[in-house]
């Protein structure tokens, strides 16, 4: 099953900057050869249901070793099976109707 999701992962007891555990999920999203695209307050992510999962488990397995006692991940998960949908073709979507 092909899944679309955004995550902001959050972990807690490292300090005020965050950027370094969210560049550790980058490196994992791009080890697992998903698909993905980071943004002001997340990353989204495409790609098979357990590979996408799989990604997220190591994520917090990563943070936890690099020092995170908490880590809140916040997830929005899309699943469709009437069609193949990907995260370009839903942007691509509205900027149609924009008429871009």
């Amino acid at each position: 099953m092909y899944a679309l999701m955004d995550i902001m992962v959050s972990p807690g007891g490292v300090g005020i900057s965050v950027s370094p555990y969210v560049a550790m999920c980058q490196k994992i999203f791009e080890e697992a050869g998903l698909t993905y695209s980071m943004h002001g307050y997340g990353t989204n992510v495409e790609g098979e249901w357990d590979e996408v999962m799989a990604a997220v488990k190591r994520c917090h397995e990563v943070l936890h070793d690099a020092g995170a006692v908490r880590i809140t991940s916040h997830i929005k998960l899309g699943t469709r099976n009437d069609r193949e949908q990907t995260m370009a073709d839903k942007v691509a979507s509205v900027q149609q109707k924009l008429g871009g």
